[in-house]
């Protein structure tokens, strides 16, 4: 069956023609809105909405086209209807059942958390069910126990920043700009992670929650008290940072793991493109006797690709949704 999927959940724009059975890509198409968000140094909701309105058909019919397929090919279309920005999130999710309907196709709403947590499955060596995943991206960082291509137990989430948005948020007080993640990851290259020792935020060894303010508070901390820190200092700083996040993620997706008697981890979301993560988590389950399974970079971020596997393993299930079904901004993932 080929899946035609639409992701709007934020600022991307991505439209895929997914051979669903054989977990083939045919076309994955995303356009980005960085060049409209940077200069206010964070998504303005508004201006993303618009600029899917603008895109959201061209991003569709470049998916068929590079697909080599048409409409009368498609056997389901899927789309992301929450969580996120509701006004994104209106724009792809109302295409979807638009096409859908002139069409006569069923369509589905798919979680986009569950797309990250699948998106492993798209690549040649993918994993067996079930598996422990780590999803870490700027709106959400949680560990999950993923029982099946619909079955997601949550053991533990974030009580405060998203790993992403400290990254963003820390990018914003050193002066680099945005989106934070990349820049950051850049500068640390150049620096030393031991430089500062800032906190590890444990939280209950036992329990599998994350928190990241009083991380982001220790960089303030540091920072000179007037103007910015040095190119030294900063490449240290941003070394620093990371690793103190990294480290936190890695080992407490490595007891979740443990804690499941699971052999397999998989990473998903938009920090999953952090360099310094995905080696860290593959040595040390390497050393743990864990098989990692990382996504390529191209299904890391918000794709498109993710939410049609999503949307068919929903629709084998049943699942599916009529015209009137609306978005929602939040939304738990059991």
């Amino acid at each position: 069956m080929l899946v035609l999927a639409l992701e709007s959940s934020c600022d991307d724009t991505a439209a895929a023609v997914v051979d669903a059975v054989e977990r083939r890509v045919l076309s994955n198409c995303i356009s980005g809105q960085n060049d409209i968000h940077t200069p206010f140094g964070g998504i303005v909701p508004e201006l993303a909405s618009r600029r899917h309105i603008e895109m959201v058909q061209a991003v569709a019919e470049a998916a068929l086209q590079q697909a080599g397929c048409t409409l009368a090919d498609i056997g389901l279309v899927a789309a992301t209807q929450g969580p996120g920005l509701v006004g994104s999130l209106l724009v792809g999710f109302t295409f979807a059942k638009a096409v859908a309907l002139a069409r006569n196709l069923p369509c589905v709403g798919v979680n986009h958390l569950a797309g990250h947590l699948l998106a492993c499955l798209l690549e040649a060596e993918a994993p067996d069910f079930p598996y422990t995943a780590l999803l870490v991206s700027g709106g959400n960082t949680a560990l999950f126990r993923v029982d099946s291509p619909t079955r997601f137990v949550c053991m533990g989430r974030t009580r405060d920043d998203a790993a992403g948005e400290a990254f963003d948020k820390v990018a914003k007080m050193l002066g680099l700009g945005y989106p934070g993640g990349p820049l950051i990851a850049r500068q640390a290259e150049q620096g030393n992670p031991a430089a500062f020792r800032f906190p590890r935020s444990w939280l209950d060894r036992d329990a599998f929650d994350f928190s990241f303010s009083g991380l982001k508070t220790a960089v303030r901390k540091v920072l000179p008290q007037t103007g910015r820190p040095d190119a030294a200092m900063t490449a240290d700083l941003c070394a620093s940072f990371q690793e103190a996040v990294v480290e936190v993620l890695v080992e407490k997706s490595i007891a979740a793991a443990h804690k499941n008697s699971h052999q397999q981890m998989v990473l998903g979301g938009g920090v999953a493109a952090n360099q310094r993560l995905r080696t860290h988590l593959q040595a040390r389950g390497l050393e743990e006797g864990l098989r990692v399974f990382l996504p390529a970079l191209q299904f890391c971020t918000d794709n498109a690709a993710m939410i049609a596997l999503a949307g068919f393993y929903a629709f084998q299930t049943g699942c599916q949704s009529g015209p009137n079904e609306d978005v929602y901004s939040r939304a738990a993932l059991h």
